[in-house]
């Protein structure tokens, strides 16, 4: 899943490492009717971080860019949220692996807060 130490700072592969990780915790959790529904939102929101990253980055214009970017922020917000409501029936294994993965949506939340207000801040005339 994701390690600490290997966080790669290309932030298109961490996003989508981070989904890859998010597939693979939720295999580990148990089948219950809330965390089949609660991981299927987790499962798109993870996804659409970093879909939306990669509109933002072919995007057709500044309001285009900070709208994906916006996106980005508010889905890594969801991933977070989900993560905490699913069920792990208290394994310390899982519950580790939570942790990792919220401080990474976390994360990913605050890096495109930053992109959005480094696009909102009016560039220096020459």
């Amino acid at each position: 899943m994701l390690e600490e130490k290997n966080k790669t700072y290309d932030l298109e592969e961490r996003t989508f490492l981070f989904a890859q990780a998010i597939r693979k915790f939720i295999k580990l959790l148990p089948r219950t009717v809330s965390n089949n529904e609660d991981c299927k939102q987790l499962v798109r929101a993870s996804a659409s971080i970093g879909a939306n990253y990669i509109e933002a980055n072919e995007s057709l214009g500044i309001k285009d860019f900070r709208m994906h970017i916006k996106i980005s922020r508010k889905e890594s917000k969801e991933s977070r949220f989900f993560l905490r409501l699913v069920d792990t029936d208290g394994k310390e294994n899982l519950e580790k692996e939570r942790g990792v993965l919220i401080q990474e949506a976390t994360e990913l939340m605050l890096i495109f807060g930053s992109i959005l207000r480094k696009s909102e801040a009016p560039k220096e005339s020459v």
